[in-house]
């Protein structure tokens, strides 16, 4: 019954042409359509050994790297520059865990949006985070979810994100997170919602957990574990290099305890430092839940890279997935996971 309810739709298209040299050349092209979004995406497997500008050794660190003094996350300016929690909502003006520093962000993005920020360290290289810093930061974020939803119940949809770098869309190379909770769902809350609900009807069972028993018993796309949080490649994947992490049973953030961020943060440094590997710097990560709903969506994190933040290195979107859709990759899901297992294993 599961099986039926999740299609892992594959589909292969030859582009005939004459090469340069003369040859007859047939390009290949896979089509994948997502089990669980339905939507498709392209591996234009002619373009994986293409040399692409700025990705034969990692990126310099960004101009501004070294510029704490002018930098409004950093010390002792943080204080002063930086807004301060609403205290009809919070008893404190900002929310301290270990280093993490948490307060709302200057240009919101719904009803509660705030900032997270990892440390003191002003500008921290892809792959190089201590795991502390990054649970810290985490934890930092559930717990303002936590107040919010005892205080806003109808705040339910809610989300933790980073933008590693200006590629990624981030404005400060400091270090942080964004968190996020409203009452008006975004797109993706809306699309999981319904059909994590559809799923459940079908089969009785969680859209997550049954898709990563198929992904399981298939084992081309697993590539390891950390503590409970299972990650494997996306196999439709929407950016390159598209790496999940999902925690089957667990429904809400705010509820994890200690052992499960900690797991993620070791999930989320073993990506950067595979991304640093194909001399990667930028990256975008989301987490998404919905507390309250009937059937709600377990939690995936999302991870993949960006284009490197580096002069003369071309963005990941062109044409084709801005105005038809498609997001392209150039190599496989399966290719992604096998060069991603090594930094699972212990040294």
């Amino acid at each position: 019954m599961q099986a039926e309810a999740l299609r892992f739709e594959k589909q292969l298209i030859t582009a005939p042409y004459v090469h340069p040299d003369g040859r007859a050349v047939q390009g290949r092209i896979e089509v994948r359509t997502s089990p669980v979004t339905g939507r498709a995406s392209r591996i234009a497997f002619n373009r994986a050994k293409e040399k692409e500008a700025g990705t034969d050794r990692l990126p310099d660190p960004p101009p501004d790297a070294q510029r704490s003094d002018e930098c409004p996350f950093c010390h002792p300016q943080v204080y002063r520059m930086t807004p301060r929690l609403d205290p009809a909502l919070f008893p404190e003006e900002r929310l301290v865990r270990g280093d993490s520093l948490l307060f709302p962000n200057l240009f919101p993005y719904g009803r509660y949006s705030a900032v997270s920020l990892f440390g003191r360290r002003h500008f921290v290289e892809i792959g190089t985070a201590d795991v502390r810093s990054y649970t810290d930061c985490f934890i930092n974020c559930a717990c303002y979810l936590q107040i919010l939803y005892r205080k806003d119940p109808r705040a339910r949809y809610m989300a933790i994100t980073q933008n590693h770098l200006p590629s990624a869309g981030g404005s400060l190379v400091h270090p942080h997170l964004q968190v996020h909770a409203d009452r008006v769902a975004p797109n993706f809350h809306r699309f999981l919602e319904k059909r994590c609900a559809e799923h459940h009807r079908q089969t009785g069972g969680h859209l997550f957990s049954d898709y990563l028993a198929r992904e399981t018993a298939d084992g081309g796309r697993l590539i390891g574990r950390t503590g409970d949080w299972h990650w494997l490649a996306a196999f439709a994947p929407e950016g390159f290099y598209e790496i999940w992490g999902i925690l089957p049973g667990a429904f809400s953030a705010p509820e994890l305890d200690l052992a499960a961020w900690e797991d993620l943060a070791r999930g989320v440094i073993n990506t950067q430092r595979f991304y640093r590997s194909l001399c990667r710097n930028g990256y975008n990560l989301g987490l998404l839940c919905q507390p309250g709903g009937q059937v709600e969506p377990e939690l995936r994190v999302v991870i993949l890279a960006r284009s490197n933040y580096a002069a003369w290195v071309r963005n990941d979107h062109t044409g084709y997935e801005v105005m038809l859709g498609d997001m392209t990759t150039f190599s496989a899901p399966e290719e992604t996971a096998r060069l991603a297992r090594p930094f699972w294993n212990p040294r």
